[in-house]
């Protein structure tokens, strides 16, 4: 077990601060080969290609600036060219373009039937026998042979790159893979904790950008920290109705509690980009689009979309009234693509069936 090869399959903040962690464990660590390959999606900075900048000033200028990588974080504008011989794959692209980015994987035939894959995607798929695929479905999908973990947790990207401390959820299927992953990424600023209730953990990756986006409406509306507590609590219950309707049994509460859980919900409604965004939609005169092209510099937004698509996951599942089932994730749906005004989420909080 190696110079276990790894491949970064991104390059946003959270994408260059993961490979930062990852370098400096390959670099002392023997079961892995030095070098991370970062694929990055070719820009032009002020007249220059953004790999060529990375490569020999070892910082992302454009989405974590300030901050060094390590010299062997590797650069690499050529999908294929990063994967190939790669044993090791760290998925953290946002979960729109990851059918096309496998698709592209599989298609070259360079991907090893050996690789394993870790989603650090947060987000969910429509579609399947139940109405819901997670990224790591999707992953499995194109590329069937990789065995797919998950990494989630309150992890602000450029807190982590700035090596201020938190803690990390990775759900694995197996307990051999979860050590490989923590090997790779566990570090005295960044502890891991592995589970094996990885549906669970990837689901608490998504829904909480919904949550977080009713967090931002509220501060938008100039409401205070009671207001933000009740969706923070309520967003939770949402959260754990959701993962038991799609996973029963096998979901289990105790992961709620685990980084992934209640600790990466906070952050996300005190912090982040859906939180930010959802504000400045609150405050009114731009749309979603807009404020996504102002603020996120070529980021996107996760939250309005996947609360778009719970909608129709829930309508596959059977449940006919959602906006009484699940009025929170329901809510912030209406009002980013339905029209519904911002002040309506104030009526949700008010009748929420976990007040009867």
């Amino acid at each position: 077990m190696s110079g276990l090869k790894v491949c970064c399959v991104g390059s946003g903040n959270w994408g260059s601060a993961i490979a930062r962690i990852a370098a400096q464990n390959t670099a002392s660590k023997d079961i892995f080969a030095k070098d991370v390959a970062m694929w990055v999606y070719e820009e032009q900075i002020e007249g220059r290609k953004l790999t060529e900048i990375i490569n020999s000033e070892h910082e992302n200028v454009k989405y974590l600036p300030g901050v060094k990588l390590p010299e062997n974080v590797v650069a690499v504008p050529d999908l294929i060219d990063a994967a190939t011989d790669a044993d090791l794959f760290i998925f953290v692209i946002p979960h729109q373009f990851i059918p096309r980015t496998c698709k592209t994987l599989a298609d070259s035939g360079k991907v090893k039937p050996s690789a394993r894959g870790i989603t650090l995607v947060k987000g969910i798929d429509t579609g399947g026998e139940r109405g819901m695929r997670l990224i790591s479905e999707v992953i499995s999908e194109a590329l069937p042979d990789m065995a797919i973990s998950s990494l989630m947790g309150a992890n602000v990207a450029k807190e982590v790159a700035l090596d201020q401390f938190c803690e990390t959820t990775i759900g694995s299927q197996n307990e051999n893979d979860g050590r490989i992953w923590k090997q790779l990424f566990d570090a005295p600023n960044f502890r891991c904790r592995v589970s094996t209730d990885y549906k669970t953990v990837e689901v608490c990756g998504a829904l909480k950008n919904i949550v977080a986006t009713a967090a931002g409406f509220c501060d938008g509306l100039g409401l205070g920290d009671n207001t933000k507590a009740a969706v923070i609590r309520l967003g939770m219950m949402e959260m754990r109705k959701f993962s038991v309707l799609f996973f029963g049994d096998e979901s289990r509460s105790e992961t709620f509690f685990e980084s992934c859980g209640v600790a990466d919900l906070v952050t996300t409604c005190y912090g982040g980009r859906n939180r930010k965004c959802a504000e400045a939609f609150a405050k009114g005169g731009k749309t979603l689009e807009q404020i996504e092209a102002e603020i996120l510099n070529g980021q996107k937004l996760q939250g309005p979309p996947t609360a778009q698509e719970v909608q129709i996951v829930l309508k596959a599942k059977g449940i006919d009234n959602p906006d009484k089932a699940y009025p929170l994730f329901t809510a912030v749906s209406k009002i980013c693509y339905e029209n519904m005004p911002v002040s309506n989420l104030i009526k949700c909080l008010q009748n929420h069936p976990e007040h009867d």
